[in-house]
């Protein structure tokens, strides 16, 4: 019975805790540009939360997997806004194209002194 009601709780905070992504992206569509945001704040989410999902499958636990897909589905739709808003630096130039999605990714994994300049 407690584990029932705690785990009601859990998927309830999990979902305003999926929701704050998401209230972000739609933030960065308001404003037009994903200046501000932390690409790596949004990576080690992503892989904070493939973790937990992982941990939850293991032990079987519902809430945990309910909550933790959720918080991913929200960051993936975060990701790709940042990704579709990045100010890139040639944005806005003749014949400029946006880099492919993978590339992006990898050069978000990259630290600063690597990693090449979009």
């Amino acid at each position: 019975m407690i584990r029932t009601i705690v785990g009601i709780l859990l998927v309830i905070t999990g979902i305003f805790d999926a929701y704050k992504y998401s209230w972000q992206a739609r933030r960065i569509i308001k404003v037009q540009s994903a200046k501000g945001q932390s690409r790596k704040f949004t990576n080690a989410a992503i892989i904070n939360d493939l973790v937990r999902i992982t941990y939850s499958i293991i032990i079987k636990d519902a809430y945990l997997f309910a909550i933790n897909a959720l918080a991913l589905s929200c960051m993936f739709y975060l990701f790709y806004v940042t990704y579709v808003y990045y100010p890139y630096r040639r944005r806005g130039l003749n014949g400029f194209k946006r880099p492919n999605i993978f590339l992006y990714a990898i050069n978000s994994l990259m630290p600063n002194r690597i990693r090449k300049r979009l």
